[in-house]
């Protein structure tokens, strides 16, 4: 069964492309498959709602870069990128952490939107159900997802900008992944009902009582990202999107809820200077379902934002002269944020750009303050931040240097701070001696001991197989089955 509207014209997209003034900057122009048919339009994903036997994460690579690191970033990125969220949640009702990833056939030949959980009383791993086949290779177009009021479970497929339409499905039963129906939504576009079948860099978040509030990028016609966000009591029907920011060439975001506040952490692309260089570090949380925004000292924010300097600025990279690459943010119980991010000297791999330098932002007496927790050797090194009590806070990511040096990834290990955030010290390294680099350590909504972060590993040089990992918050890591048949599957531990 496949689904039947059409997506824009290969003569569209053509046209689309030759109206850009920056086709070398654009990241999703290196390495989209996208599937045509016979009369030359885009293909749309294919609906398989079969069991995957197995968990085969996807390998991406883009940009390459014609030097012994082969590309600007690679690897196994099933659960990738930083500004897609959330991939896991914990559910208390039924004791399981759901989570989605982009998997893959054996040959690595498109992305599978992929669907399954953890039980935390077996400790074993449902047989993910492949929803979609995205009829591409971008992991770009990986999944998130969101769990409702009602507990049903509810996948938001992607799209990497204009060239491909993006889904929405939802469980039929309440937590449960057997089956999922195709959400046909719609949003407000000038005072009319339109289609919801395009956005990219999906951050979604379903608040009790109120329905979903998604953050998530639009780009405009010169292929610039635009940041908003839009709302939607049921999920159908979803309200006018809301610009908030655009400054210069757009802007990456991540976001973070915690009790109904959502908060959100962007950068911006300066103007000419191509969507390689990102820098500055920007906040705006709400606490209002998205009515009225404000930074840190309560100040409300007139939107969109469109000046490099506003009061949502944490720290002007830009003077530094450095890029600014964001991994994680979340709340701490007193609902303050916390912002992890990479810094370094530019975009292109290797030693010239160290030292790339994780650094923490959390809330001072007078607006911000900042500490290095490691440093690693590349911008997509990606991991999380957890706030673990009153002044202990933990991250876990590919910080330690791996078998494909400067390449993204690395091994996986554990940092904690017992003082805020000030001071870090190594807690425990949680992978040795990986032939494949580890990378993009997330953490699940509500992460429970059990389950506590997942991750996938890949060749940071070359194709490779994806296999896929979990770790529980001592920093014990299981493997996930890349082959099995039965309906629940037994996660092998690493020794």
């Amino acid at each position: 069964m496949t689904a039947t509207k059409s997506g824009p014209t290969l003569k569209q997209f053509l046209t689309f492309l030759t109206s850009l003034t920056f086709l070398t900057h654009l990241t999703f122009l290196a390495t989209p498959t996208l599937a045509q048919n016979n009369d030359g339009r885009f293909a749309e994903a294919g609906i398989v709602m079969k069991r995957a036997n197995g968990f085969r994460g996807i390998w991406y690579m883009n940009q390459p870069s014609n030097d012994e690191y082969v590309y600007k970033y690679s690897g196994g990125l099933a659960v990738y990128p930083a500004n897609h969220r959330p991939f896991a949640i914990y559910a208390r009702q039924v004791d399981k952490t759901f989570f989605c990833f982009g998997g893959t056939d054996s040959a690595n030949s498109t992305l599978l939107h992929n669907v399954s959980y953890f039980d935390h009383r077996t400790s074993k791993v449902a047989n993910p159900l492949t929803i979609l086949d995205k009829k591409t290779t971008d992991a770009h177009d990986n999944p998130v997802i969101s769990i409702d009021d009602r507990g049903y479970i509810w996948i938001f497929s992607t799209s990497h900008g204009i060239s491909r339409p993006s889904y929405i499905h939802k469980s039929r039963k309440p937590f449960d992944i057997g089956d999922f129906e195709r959400v046909n939504a719609t949003e407000i576009v000038d005072g009319k009902a339109q289609p919801f079948a395009n956005f990219s860099y999906f951050q979604v978040y379903h608040i009790k009582g109120k329905g979903f509030i998604a953050l998530f990028t639009k780009y405009n016609k010169v292929g610039q990202r635009v940041i908003g966000y839009n709302t939607a009591a049921d999920g159908v029907h979803w309200n006018e999107w809301k610009v908030l920011a655009h400054i210069e060439e757009g802007h990456y975001q991540i976001s973070t809820e915690r009790n109904g506040k959502i908060g959100v952490a962007f950068d911006y692309h300066p103007k000419g200077k191509g969507l390689n260089y990102r820098t500055n570090l920007h906040y705006l949380e709400t606490s209002d379902f998205g009515k009225t925004w404000q930074n840190i000292a309560g100040e409300t924010a007139q939107l969109p934002l469109t000046s490099p300097q506003n009061l949502a600025t944490v720290h002007d990279y830009a003077s530094e002269k450095r890029n600014c690459y964001l991994l994680d943010i979340t709340f701490d119980q007193q609902n303050k944020p916390a912002i992890l991010v990479i810094a370094s000297k530019g975009y292109e791999a290797g030693p010239a750009n160290g030292p790339r330098e994780w650094t923490l932002y959390r809330p001072a007496s007078q607006g911000w303050e900042h500490h290095i927790v490691t440093t690693s050797d590349n911008n997509y090194d990606m991991g999380s931040v957890y706030h673990v009590s009153k002044n202990s806070w933990r991250i876990v990511g590919p910080s330690v240097d791996g078998p494909q040096a400067y390449n993204p990834g690395g091994e996986v290990a554990m940092w904690r701070s017992d003082d805020g955030g000030k001071q870090w010290g190594l807690e425990r390294q949680l992978t040795r001696n990986s032939p494949m680099n580890q990378s993009y350590v997330r953490k699940p909504v509500h992460a429970q001991d059990g389950f506590y972060a997942i991750w996938a590993d890949g060749h940071g040089r070359k194709p490779s197989e994806s296999f896929m990992y979990f770790s529980n918050a001592n920093g014990d890591v299981y493997r996930l089955p890349r082959q099995g048949k039965s309906p629940m599957l037994v996660p092998v531990p690493l020794k």
